[in-house]
């Protein structure tokens, strides 16, 4: 199971007799950080995964939608609580097969961007309408992160958590000594801007900085990530370092000045909030529940994506000390009120309240 969702459903699963999962079960390695489920379960409901990129996949499309439909009812039939996991095509599906359970209880973690104002596929915008419509969906909480104007009763602002409140260790203000280490952690893929994030270092180095990127994480974009560095022989100053452990990546994000994520869309992006957690200053793109993360650029930077600006804001930052020390601090206080602890305690509220 993917690692983050494997560990927040561990504490869905101590407030449960008997827990149940009606989902695809994966086959090949996806380059992901994956763990063996650390709790009891029922046997799996397995679904088939489909999308529609041609038109001979309509057809089996259709089919495996029909057959999945008809196990997700049959799994909620027997449930005494409902549980979703959206957005995507298997989500889709059980936002509307929950539409026949209206007495029972139930909650979705929408994993995805709820910002009313962004441009998203059909299939999420159906979902989002679906599960916010008081008419149509009963008993049901949706967990969204950020907190979003002019919502239906049952939009519940929630978040995610990876630190406990044991590991609130004091790392003392992080001055600004050199190099200036920054830290990436997300797959290596197109969606989550990796090479932007190389390209912004590498402009600093180019103006007399001593800089240093560590990435962390597995894609698809690798091997042209590697070409790039090579290319230009920054070998010296980013590092690729694969998926590595909880542990590792908590140590250097410890050491780290700036986390950065140039996503082109997120939920909650785990590494910002991670990254905050340790005094990073938080480098991230205005998409979903980040502007309010970072306090509209109080506690971080919010890029443009423009390169040439961006830099630019990077080094008004680096050369003033005072404002980056001070973004550390308010990025710790803030990230450090999200902790396991309160997580759980908010889980429990959601299923024994």
């Amino acid at each position: 199971m993917y690692s983050p969702y494997q560990k927040e459903m561990m504490i869905w699963a101590k407030y449960t007799d008997e827990i149940q999962f009606c989902c695809p079960i994966w086959k090949e390695d996806r380059k992901l950080l994956v763990d063996k489920i650390s709790f009891s379960t029922l046997e799996t409901i397995a679904l088939k995964e489909f999308d529609i990129k041609t038109i001979s996949n309509f057809f089996l499309a259709f089919y495996y939608s029909v057959l999945n439909f008809w196990l997700i009812l049959q799994s909620m039939k027997t449930a005494n609580h409902i549980h979703l996991r959206c957005p995507g095509n298997i989500g889709l599906l059980a936002s509307i097969a929950q539409l026949f359970f209206p007495y029972k209880k139930k909650t979705t973690k929408y994993a995805g961007n709820w910002d009313p104002n962004s441009k998203q596929p059909w299939s999420y915008r159906l979902q989002k309408w679906i599960l916010s419509n008081p008419f149509l969906t009963r008993n049901m909480r949706v967990l969204v992160y950020g907190e979003w104007s002019n919502q239906s009763k049952n939009i519940v602002p929630f978040f995610t958590a990876t630190y406990a409140e044991s590991d609130k260790m004091d790392l003392g203000e992080k001055a600004l000594v050199q190099p200036i280490r920054f830290i990436f952690v997300g797959t290596l893929v197109t969606g989550k801007n990796p090479l932007y994030a190389i390209q912004l270092v590498e402009n600093l180095y180019k103006k007399g900085y001593a800089v240093h990127l560590e990435m962390y994480g597995e894609g698809e974009e690798r091997e042209s990530l590697e070409h790039y560095i090579l290319e230009r022989h920054l070998e010296k100053m980013i590092s690729l370092k694969g998926n590595q452990s909880k542990e590792i990546v908590k140590e250097t994000y410890q050491k780290s000045h700036f986390v950065i994520l140039p996503s082109k869309s997120e939920g909650w992006p785990k590494a910002i909030a991670e990254g905050m957690f340790w005094r990073c200053v938080p480098i991230a793109t205005s998409v979903s529940c980040v502007p309010y993360m970072l306090d509209f650029g109080q506690r971080g930077m919010l890029l443009e994506m423009d390169l040439e600006r961006d830099v630019q804001q990077l080094e008004t930052v680096l050369n003033n000390e005072f404002d980056f020390l001070a973004k550390s601090k308010e990025a710790a206080d803030w990230s450090r009120g999200y902790t396991l602890d309160v997580f759980e305690e908010e889980i429990r509220k959601l299923l024994l309240g």
